[in-house]
Order: C-alpha cells, then structure tokens, then sequence
C-alpha cells in the first residue's frame, strides 16, 4: 500500500472517478484507479461512508461468467454483489 500510494498510477485525482459499484448501501464507493498492480491486484481510491477517501490496494475478484469463455470480473475480491459481467453485459469488458 505504501508504495502504491508513493508512486501511483495518475498524478491527481479528480471528479473524474466514478463509483464503480452499481449497487451498495450506504457504505463506500470505490473508482478503480490503476488495474497494472502486482499479483492479481490493483489500485482504488475508496470515499463515502464511514471512511475518508483514500488509496487502497484491493486483491482483484476472481469469479468469472458461467462457460469455458467466462468474462472476468473487473471489480475487487468481496465487493458488494453483482459482478460486472453480471450487472451489464452489453458493455464493453474492462480488458478493452
């Protein structure tokens, strides 16, 4: 995390972040920052609920669509449900 956060992947943030969750209670929204992180993992910046915004490097989910050519899930390990291939499919997927 702390290196992350000395060398992130864009030099500032700004309103530009989209929550990427299409659905949570009234707890934090997460916008991906950068997916080229180490080891199956990646870079959000996470704000709202109970929490100050901030850096946080998330382990990436590892369920995919049912079917030998399952879309993956862009999202982080244990976020709320739907996954994205779940929510909307007539999206383009992450990996564009």
């Amino acid at each position: 995390m702390r290196e992350a956060r000395e060398k992130p992947a864009v030099e500032h943030v700004d309103g530009a972040v989209q929550c990427q969750l299409s659905a949570y209670d009234d707890g934090d929204h997460f916008g991906l920052l950068s997916d080229t992180g180490p080891y199956g993992t990646a870079l959000w910046l996470r704000w709202g609920g109970a929490s100050e915004a901030g850096l946080v490097v998330l382990p990436d989910c590892s369920v995919a669509a049912p079917g030998p050519d399952g879309e993956g899930c862009c999202l982080f390990a244990s976020h709320a449900k739907p996954h994205t291939w779940e929510d909307a499919p007539e999206e383009t997927p992450c990996t564009s």
